[in-house]
């Protein structure tokens, strides 16, 4: 059995003891519990059922383990001839959940 769900404006493929490293939400530490109700499909042995877009009564809980921030990214802006030049850089603050359950 797996699920499909949205967080972060992105899509992932869950299933019950996958490790999901995602974007991080507000309000959540570490051992609390996360629960995500934007789910788009349930697939089980015997039946496949999609939302439009989610699925009602349909929740995957999971325990968030830890946080952190991606690599750096460098930013580089420039236009030739003109002097004009700008270095910056960014890194993504990320958590992950341990899907613990699929819920219909």
């Amino acid at each position: 059995m797996y699920a499909v769900i949205e967080t972060g404006g992105k899509q992932y493929r869950v299933e019950q003891g996958t490790l999901l490293e995602h974007e991080r939400i507000d309000g959540i530490n570490t051992g609390d519990a996360v629960t995500f109700d934007r789910v788009l499909m349930v697939v089980t042995d015997d039946e496949v059922k999609v939302g439009t877009p989610y699925l009602d009564g349909v929740v995957v809980t999971g325990e968030m383990k830890e946080e952190g921030r991606g690599d750096k990214v460098t930013v580089f802006r420039y236009k030739s001839k003109k002097g004009y030049r700008r270095k910056t850089g960014h890194r993504q603050s990320y958590m992950r959940t341990l899907i613990t359950a699929i819920e219909e």
